[in-house]
């Protein structure tokens, strides 16, 4: 094809880390930014001996991501596409979409929401094992629906100013997008309605319908008077044990946009939208943490769903062609969408349903 979103871009990738307060709410938060950078770096992202690795766990092997630690920017404008992460992640979950889009002329930001990211869960996991209890989930769901659209918007806001990343030359302020996964999700539907500056969206397995979790505060929250136009793409799971597929149905009926369309990847689960999917979905599925654990026996072993490579292309694929279709007003990007989307992809082997 002349138009080939799978495939990773011409521009290497660097990435910087900034950590912020907010001011008005005395709020810390650690953003991650992806850009593209200089041909000197080129290889350097994806080799392993010169990509960025890091420690996210205490005492548990490093991670790595495809980008080069504070390589030097590459000079242009580029549309920025802000990025949320779930329930008890972290802002580099899901670097195999970020770092991809970075690679195909976009600048990526993500912050961690303090309060609700993996360092939280794994001490909420502590102080259960020891005895303790839990606190209470509905206040602090409150918080976060609270916390989470303005943590989005502080970002972006920080982004073009400079002071987060530093790289505000290399932004087009008119060209921003949104995406997310899972809580990350609900709140991509969240900003898109509540920030003018988004002109697409991007949602990874929302949060916000119906589901067997204690979340009626996420879908009462959340609000589809968008008064505008905002493209909308949800990419979601066929088989998703946490946030089931009726729940989808109901977003994307919700959705007040004429321009919206979902694509539901078969055979997989809501870990299908994160890196190392094999490892999180095993980790998640055999440790569920005490909140998510009346849905544990019904997640089914990675070895009997789609493999990782699948969801990876799945979602880096559509997910660019959306943001180039509706950011970049790419044609053939645009076209690429028009065409049967489950042909294109069966013809790589991945099995997905259109809505």
């Amino acid at each position: 094809m002349s138009y080939d979103p799978f495939s990773r871009g011409p521009y290497p990738v660097g990435v910087r880390t900034t950590d912020i307060v907010d001011s008005e709410r005395n709020r810390p938060l650690s953003v991650e930014v992806w850009y593209p950078a200089l041909d000197t770096h080129v290889g350097q992202d994806t080799s392993p001996a010169t990509r960025d690795s890091y420690d996210l766990i205490p005492g548990f092997p490093s991670a790595w991501q495809e980008a080069v630690r504070d390589a030097a920017p590459r000079a242009g404008k580029y549309p920025l596409v802000a990025f949320s992460h779930g329930f008890g992640g972290h802002r580099r979950q899901s670097t195999f979409l970020c770092t991809h889009l970075a690679s195909r002329g976009y600048v990526v930001a993500a912050p961690d929401h303090t309060g609700n990211t993996i360092f939280d869960m794994i001490q909420w996991m502590m102080t259960v094992q020891s005895g303790g209890e839990l606190p209470d989930l509905i206040g602090l769901l409150d918080g976060f629906i609270g916390n989470r659209p303005v943590d989005i918007r502080f970002t972006i806001d920080g982004v073009l100013s400079g002071s987060i990343g530093g790289i505000a030359a290399l932004v087009d302020a008119e060209r921003i997008g949104m995406s997310g996964h899972s809580f990350g999700g609900w709140t991509t539907l969240m900003v898109a309605g509540r920030d003018p500056r988004i002109r697409a969206a991007l949602p990874l397995a929302p949060a916000g319908g119906k589901t067997p979790l204690p979340a009626d505060p996420l879908r009462d929250a959340l609000d589809f008077n968008w008064g505008r136009e905002v493209p909308t793409l949800f990419l979601v799971a066929d088989g998703d044990s946490i946030l089931p597929l009726p729940g989808m149905h109901e977003l994307l009926e919700r959705t007040p946009s004429k321009a919206k369309r979902m694509l539901i990847l078969e055979n997989a689960d809501h870990m299908h939208f994160c890196d190392r999917i094999e490892e999180i979905h095993e980790l998640f599925r055999m440790m569920p943490p005490p909140i998510f654990d009346q849905v544990a026996g019904s997640i089914r072993p990675i070895s009997e769903l789609c493999p990782a490579d699948h969801a990876y292309q799945f979602v880096r694929g559509l997910g660019l062609a959306h943001m180039d279709a509706h950011l970049k007003g790419d044609e053939a990007a645009a076209r690429f969408l028009s065409d049967d989307l489950a042909t294109t992809l069966r013809s790589r082997g991945i099995s997905a349903t259109t809505v």
